[in-house]
């Protein structure tokens, strides 16, 4: 029996749709969450710069002025920290969507390519073993090296992700410290 059935292709048709509109799904829920970030980040930074300006008129003397700027500063670097974080967390959350939905196709289409190979291998001619024998050897051959090679990118790609992260989480203490730093000072 071939996998070349015209049931087989439609369901393997329709697995398909399903699972390109799955991730398509998961694409605007993030972006949906993007938004909604940006959006409240946004109200945010208004309601927190109006109330930094109605304070500001109401200063007495510069180095209370410098102190409430310094203490601005810091909340300031301290909120850009927690925004960055916040973008991480969706986009970490969107990525492992994709990487899943990588994992099941790759794990499909190998049972289908062993499926179709069983199935070529039970209608092989009789007297073909040795053919059949080094075919299933370079299959099999191949299939390793593939995902020898698919781990391999899989663990370099989440290198590269922690890396980053670890990068902006050490930049966003840095900026912070900076900030903390500079306002510790200034009220000296």
């Amino acid at each position: 029996m071939s996998s070349f059935t015209p049931e087989n292709v439609i369901a393997s048709q329709k697995a398909g749709v399903d699972t390109t509109f799955g991730l398509a799904t998961q694409v605007v829920g993030g972006f949906e969450k993007l938004v909604d970030l940006n959006v409240r980040t946004v109200r945010t930074a208004l309601d927190e710069h109006q109330a930094l300006l109605a304070k500001t008129f109401s200063v007495r003397d510069p180095q209370e002025f410098f102190a409430l700027q310094n203490q601005h500063l810091q909340n300031s670097a301290q909120r850009v920290q927690a925004y960055w974080t916040s973008v991480n967390e969706i986009t970490t959350g969107v990525r492992g969507g994709y990487i899943e939905a990588t994992q099941d196709q790759i794990e499909k289409s190998q049972r289908n390519a062993q499926a179709f190979f069983e199935s070529l291998v039970s209608n092989a001619p009789v007297g073909s073993e040795a053919v059949v024998t080094a075919w299933k050897t370079a299959i099999d051959a191949a299939t390793q090296s593939a995902n020898s090679a698919y781990e391999a990118a899989k663990k370099a790609a989440k290198q590269v992700v922690e890396t980053a992260q670890n990068d902006a989480t050490v930049a966003n203490q840095t900026a912070v410290h900076a900030v903390s730093s500079k306002t510790a000072s200034a009220k000296k």
